[in-house]
């Protein structure tokens, strides 16, 4: 896994102050971008024992909510393996803190993906420029969706999921 920054403090990228692992490597390849720099799944930095390290420092920081993971996507094949290593790490060693996930892939593919399992809100969905909407909180485009992971996860029929209180339009 490739990374490209970790933002600290970050208030844009979830609810209450969070760490941003922001990945390398993106197949949706949306028009008109926030970060196409994050594309390449080469690009960037290595993700090693020191950009972990980085992490778990905020996340040891009590005022700190939790992680997001955007990129980039973080389900891309390059990151999908690392990615799910960290976030086992992180609900073992953080239990209290939240894990967001940003994917351009949608909730009716990922209903059934074990690495749900540590996700407690995904965005999910392409960004798309013609749905753009600067008013909308933690999403860009109003075809996105703010997801209840868990509580969708628990429901008998997964097809429709549940939407994170944050999530109007």
């Amino acid at each position: 896994m490739r990374y490209h920054n970790i933002t600290k403090d970050d208030m844009l990228n979830g609810d209450g102050l969070r760490v941003v692992l922001w990945v390398a490597g993106c197949s949706h390849c949306c028009r008109e971008c926030q970060n196409p720099i994050t594309w390449d799944p080469n690009g960037g930095l290595l993700f090693d024992e020191a950009a972990k390290q980085e992490i778990f420092e905020q996340l040891d920081q009590n005022y700190i909510s939790g992680i997001t993971f955007s990129g980039g996507d973080p389900l891309h094949s390059a990151n999908r393996s690392g990615v799910r290593k960290l976030m086992e790490e992180i609900k073992a060693k953080y239990p209290g803190k939240t894990i967001w996930l940003y994917t351009g892939d949608i909730w009716e593919n990922l209903k059934n993906d074990s690495i749900l399992q540590y996700v407690d809100v995904l965005v999910d969905g392409e960004f798309e420029i013609d749905k753009k909407d600067t008013k909308l909180l933690w999403k860009g485009s109003s075809n996105q969706r703010v997801i209840d992971v868990q509580a969708s996860l628990k429901q008998e029929d997964r097809s429709i999921p549940i939407l994170h209180c944050g999530d109007y339009e």
